[in-house]
């Protein structure tokens, strides 16, 4: 017997929408007031100056801005002309959370919903200046140091296994003393990748500020626009997710680390094409025998 189900339809969400929502946790009360009224009233705001804004939000003009630098953008006029842009044509369909009455098949749709939106979403947040920028540091970085904790080790560690099939000297770290000492050691050429959902991992950001003041190109991989990781990174990979099964966006926004790494890898390959699949195939052929 045949079952009916949800189609699955990734929709195209305003990247400023998204930016909003990944980072309303961590805003102040002036800025909530302000992002509340964006999301709920975006065709308007495209005809308001920053000071009418602020007017019809009880704030300052201040409090704009910084919302909209919090968020990734220069200032209320930049903020506005991507906001503009983004309008055109995409509408938003809020998730269903996920519910205790929720049968086996209704929360395999609801998962797989928040997951491909989640990929839709980071799409629309991460950057492709920066992604440039990260794919040639890595293909030029002498050594390559990937920092993760908890959750985020196990990122950490496939970004090592993508990452050194393509001949980039690399070590994946996810001991607190370890990080330290290792990242104390690097040098200008080197490169230390730290991937942390919250952007707020004491250990991985210690070892990131750490291999900044020894001179290497740090790349962070992270949700909050605002999280301390920022604060000690070069260049800044952000993913996007919104709260989805049991309240967290962690689970979504793993997805969309996956695929950023993915796409580093797929970036660094391409830049040197023939050599590229020349070490695939040699490490294929090394791990052939430990196989049945």
């Amino acid at each position: 017997m045949l079952i009916n189900q949800t189609r699955i339809e990734p929709v195209k969400v305003p990247g400023c929408f998204v930016r909003i929502q990944g980072t309303y946790s961590s805003l102040r009360v002036a800025e909530q007031r302000v992002a509340d009224f964006i999301l709920g009233n975006a065709e308007e705001l495209i005809h308001l100056t920053v000071t009418e804004l602020a007017e019809k939000t009880q704030t300052s003009e201040s409090t704009v801005v910084r919302l909209c630098q919090k968020i990734g953008y220069k200032g209320y006029q930049e903020f506005k002309i991507m906001l503009a842009r983004d309008l055109v044509g995409p509408t938003e369909r809020v998730y269903d959370q996920i519910e205790v009455t929720d049968s086996l098949s209704a929360l395999k749709v609801k998962v797989f919903q928040a997951n491909a939106q989640a990929l839709n979403d980071t799409m629309e947040v991460l950057s492709d200046l920066e992604l440039e920028r990260a794919v040639r540091a890595l293909t030029t970085a002498r050594k390559l140091e990937i920092y993760g904790i908890g959750g985020s080790a196990p990122l950490a560690l496939d970004a090592y296994h993508k990452f050194m099939k393509l001949g980039i000297t690399a070590v994946s770290l996810s001991d607190s003393d370890l990080m330290a000492m290792s990242s104390s050691l690097l040098k200008k050429h080197d490169v230390a990748l730290g991937i942390s959902h919250t952007g707020a991992s004491r250990d991985v950001c210690d070892a990131m500020e750490n291999a900044k003041a020894a001179g290497a190109t740090t790349i962070c991989i992270t949700h909050r626009a605002t999280s301390p990781i920022t604060k000690v990174s070069d260049i800044k990979l952000f993913t996007a997710a919104k709260e989805t099964a049991f309240g967290s966006d962690a689970m979504s926004s793993r997805i969309g680390q996956l695929t950023i790494i993915d796409t580093l890898y797929a970036g660094i390959a391409l830049a040197d094409y023939n050599g590229s699949l020349a070490l695939i195939q040699k490490t294929r052929e090394a791990s052939a025998s430990k196989r049945y």
